[in-house]
């Protein structure tokens, strides 16, 4: 076996075991906060943007606003545990992370300009999309996520589309097809993160001992 062998096959090992632990770079603070940006932006867009059904434009930028800053909090928060950390793997899970969930990320960024691009009319079912995008990415990273993840993932999905239905048949771009789904939704995976992850008393083999 040569040293390049060697070398590739424990690559493939670290990423088997990063593929099959638990990540611990979510944290239940950051992810909270996004909840309540969520909550505050509708407030904000109630009071702002009325009449969003004629303020598109308006509507898109408060909301791409809203997401930046919570992708900021949330990506600033693993930097800071990817440098304070001196494991190999808990760095190779941070990349397995990003690589899991990046592609709903910039799918929903993807299909939204298309939309506005080809189609402005169709432009209400996007609240919708974000939610049904972002549920599919929870539900590729659930590997590395604790037990439970996944009722977070499919609330996602199923609010993405009621919020689809809701807005064909009585208010496009109402505040709430944002709040209540990302509000609600991150909420509890706040909430499954301190319970499984940060509560005191948890251990590792607990967590990886759910997870399985």
């Amino acid at each position: 076996m040569t040293l390049d062998d060697a070398l590739d096959q424990i690559t493939n090992i670290r990423s088997q075991m990063a593929a099959t632990s638990v990540f611990r770079g979510y944290r239940c603070a950051s992810t909270l906060v996004s909840a309540v940006v969520a909550v505050c932006t509708a407030v904000i867009q109630h009071l702002w943007i009325p009449d969003s059904v004629h303020h598109v434009e308006q509507y898109l930028e408060l909301w791409f606003s809203a997401g930046t800053i919570c992708l900021g909090v949330v990506a600033a928060g693993m930097v800071i545990r990817y440098r304070r950390s001196d494991s190999p793997l808990d760095r190779a899970l941070a990349v397995t992370a990003i690589q899991q969930f990046l592609p709903c990320l910039i799918i929903g960024g993807l299909v939204t300009f298309v939309i506005g691009d080809v189609a402005w009319e169709t432009m209400w079912i996007v609240p919708g999309l974000w939610a049904i995008f972002f549920g599919l990415g929870i539900l590729a990273s659930r590997p590395l996520l604790p037990a439970g993840t996944s009722i977070v993932g499919a609330f996602y999905l199923l609010s993405g589309l009621a919020s689809i239905e809701w807005a064909g048949s009585h208010e496009a771009f109402s505040p709430w097809a944002m709040a209540l789904p990302f509000g609600i939704g991150q909420a509890m995976a706040a909430g499954i993160l301190y319970w499984k992850l940060e509560r005191k008393g948890i251990s590792l083999e607990t967590i990886d001992g759910e997870c399985e």
